[in-house]
């Protein structure tokens, strides 16, 4: 059965490519090796033309919008071969090109009002919390109380709401890229802490995934206690301090 979504671990099968005369060839590594990210934009054009989220069968409306993306993409990456940056050449294909550099503070800006907005009851809360960064970034921070079981990666039942609203935001504005970002407090081991943020960042971008997030624009990593931004003395500093960041970084014209 093929999966609809989850991380990409590289084309183990050798995807096959269309010959001159319309049949099918198999592709050769030293081709797919050649352009960097191009591996990655073939994998995504397989698993579109399987299936959307929850397993169900892609429309043909869906399929279309996505092939079109994954197509992008590979442009992207033949024209951003020639810079050695083919992985961002890509990524700029997929959302149909870059910001110009006067509008992204309004494209920042209005993302972040569309959170505010959609978010107001889980900020009010304290579930969220909602940064405006330099450069023009945003950072939506999850509190793993109300995220994460204890000691868990499962993200609770209760959080999915949350996390389709956040999807829904991304998904409006494509033009960038998302850093996951696991987190955690002192309490434990450093290896158990590390392991732990891992899973949960990647738990996060599972579920985007799933919401129709592209997968060629996140990114997710696991910090584990190495970046606290409260003190791990008390417990309400260790509260904060346990956290999945999404870092929402603009795709700029000649960035």
């Amino acid at each position: 059965m093929m999966h609809c979504y989850g991380r990409y671990d590289g084309l183990g099968d050798r995807r096959s490519a269309p010959s001159a005369a319309g049949r099918w060839r198999p592709l050769r590594a030293s081709a797919v090796a050649s352009v960097p990210g191009l591996a990655l934009v073939l994998a995504i054009m397989v698993s579109i033309a399987g299936c959307a989220g929850g397993g169900r069968p892609l429309t043909e409306a869906e399929r279309g919008v996505g092939l079109g993306a994954a197509a992008g993409a590979a442009a992207g990456a033949l024209i951003g071969s020639t810079r050695a940056d083919a992985g961002k050449g890509a990524l700029i294909g997929a959302v149909g090109g870059a910001l110009a550099g006067g509008l992204v503070g309004s494209y920042m800006d209005r993302q972040r009002q569309d959170f505010e907005r959609v978010l107001a009851e889980e900020i009010a809360a304290g579930a969220i919390r909602l940064e405006k960064l330099p450069d023009h970034r945003l950072i939506v921070s999850m509190t793993s109380a109300t995220t994460f079981a204890v000691d868990s990666a499962r993200i609770e039942p209760g959080f999915f709401s949350t996390l389709d609203k956040i999807a829904e935001v991304v998904n409006r504005y494509g033009k960038t890229e998302l850093i996951i970002a696991g987190h955690t407090d002192n309490t434990g081991s450093a290896a158990h802490n590390l392991a732990l943020s891992e899973r949960r960042a990647g738990a996060v971008e599972t579920y985007l995934l799933g919401a129709g997030v592209l997968p060629i624009r996140m990114t997710s990593v696991g910090y584990g206690l190495t970046r606290p931004v409260a003190s791990n003395e008390t417990e309400a500093g260790r509260r904060l301090n346990r956290r999945v960041d999404v870092v929402i970084i603009p795709l700029v014209e000649g960035a």
